[in-house]
């Protein structure tokens, strides 16, 4: 059994054992007041305060550094055994809250994330139970002394689960310091977004290069080995991961020439929306309906776009109408007009035009042209708006929209 279990089994009833216990409360209590006053003006969710400012990271380690400072002054004039069992409690609430945070960060609806989450939670409490239990000390002894070949070396059980553990820290803290970089450089409210999107993308990246070879690093992974990896990498990419590495490209291509920004309205394969996001594989483009379409970013680079926001805003819409024959050109193109103009998103200049375009079978065929400067708030609503009024002006005018007719002729032969 552990030292400080079985002193603590030895002070139940005594006075000692209730300091101690006044002191760990206190100790919690003042992190709490520690936490809470540092967070308060806090108003998003962080690694260091969590949703609820003590469910973060600041409080487990603010609570552990006054739990050892007291430990410290304590153990001068008495046995302690509570203190140093809620140290390694408290080393375990501080790292799991420290993964929680940052996999919530980085990954906010991943299920493999919170699986994780979760096996790691289990992991750090059983390590300080059986710490606790005094089971964990033998435990690890037996585990180093299990040694098996790994290549030219002699690797144990603890040393490969101690760099599993080492390069998952150098991992998570990498991904922590990553998504606090792009959270801070895309919450600046001047500059072009797309621009701060390719530098949020570009640390991210570079950083988790970094952690991946400081993570192997730790491992023992001789990383002149990862010559040949890169090798086989190459060839890879020169054969069936192209197209993925021409996305990859090519967003960075987009973002850094600024050929399509993020809000701009744009045109592909006839789909037209507007740029909700730039990827570093794919763009996402959303229409006026709702619809979501997913671009790889070559298809940008090789094809033809169609910007409609690049270099004017104004769209240009048009009403096809037909009327009789008998009715008075010039009176069907003010009905029209007036129509146009009296749509509020409708620019009065350019002003609205009417023109007759051809001599239907049925009638009189018109066009109304109208420009608005607003297609982000889309563009059916107001044709479906200059329509109603030109059907009510044509109405109150006495002029009727012709039906397709046709001329039978029956032979008696």
């Amino acid at each position: 059994m552990n030292g400080a279990l079985q002193s603590l089994v030895r002070q139940v009833g005594q006075p000692a054992l209730l300091w101690e216990l006044g002191a760990l409360l206190a100790c919690l209590l003042a992190a709490g007041g520690i936490a809470w006053a540092i967070g308060r003006r806090s108003g998003n969710e962080s690694v260091w305060f969590g949703r609820f400012i003590v469910d973060g990271l600041l409080f487990p380690l603010v609570a552990l550094a006054l739990v050892y400072s007291a430990l410290l002054a304590l153990a001068r004039v008495q046995e302690v055994a509570l203190l140093r069992i809620a140290i390694p409690v408290l080393m375990s609430l501080a790292g799991i809250r420290f993964l929680a945070r940052v996999l919530t960060l980085g990954f906010p609806t991943s299920g493999l994330a919170r699986l994780v989450e979760r096996l790691f939670s289990w992991l750090a409490w059983i390590a300080a139970v059986l710490w606790i239990a005094g089971v964990l000390p033998p435990l690890l002894a037996e585990l180093d002394a299990i040694r098996f070949s790994l290549g030219k070396s002699r690797v144990s059980v603890l040393g490969l689960m101690q760099g599993v553990l080492s390069a998952g820290a150098v991992l998570v803290l990498t991904l922590w310091v990553s998504a606090a970089i792009e959270k801070r450089v895309m919450r600046q409210s001047t500059g072009d977004l797309s621009l701060r999107r390719v530098a949020a993308n570009v640390v991210r990246a570079a950083l988790l290069v970094v952690g991946a070879l400081v993570a192997l690093s730790t491992v023992g992974v001789d990383l002149t080995a990862l010559s040949v990896l890169g090798g086989a990498l190459g060839v890879g990419l020169g054969f069936g991961l192209q197209k993925l590495a021409s996305n990859y490209v090519s967003g960075f291509v987009i973002l850094f020439e600024r050929s399509l920004r993020i809000g701009d309205m744009v045109r592909v394969d006839n789909f037209e929306g507007q740029v909700m996001d730039i990827k570093t594989r794919y763009t996402l483009i959303r229409a006026a309906n709702g619809r979501e379409s997913i671009v790889p970013n070559e298809k940008l680079i090789t094809e033809r776009i169609e910007n409609l926001s690049l270099a004017d805003t104004l769209i240009l819409l048009t009403s096809d109408v037909s009327v009789p024959y008998d009715s008075d050109p010039d009176e069907v193109q003010r009905i029209l007009c007036a129509a146009a103009q009296g749509c509020a998103r409708v620019l009065a200049s350019p002003a609205p035009a009417a023109r007759l375009v051809r001599f239907g079978p049925d009638g009189l065929e018109f066009q109304l042209l109208y420009w608005i400067a607003d297609p982000a708030n889309g563009q059916l609503n107001v044709r479906s708006e200059v329509n109603l009024a030109v059907l009510r002006g044509l109405r109150a005018a006495g002029i009727e929209i012709p039906y397709p007719q046709r001329v039978v002729h029956l032979s008696n032969s």
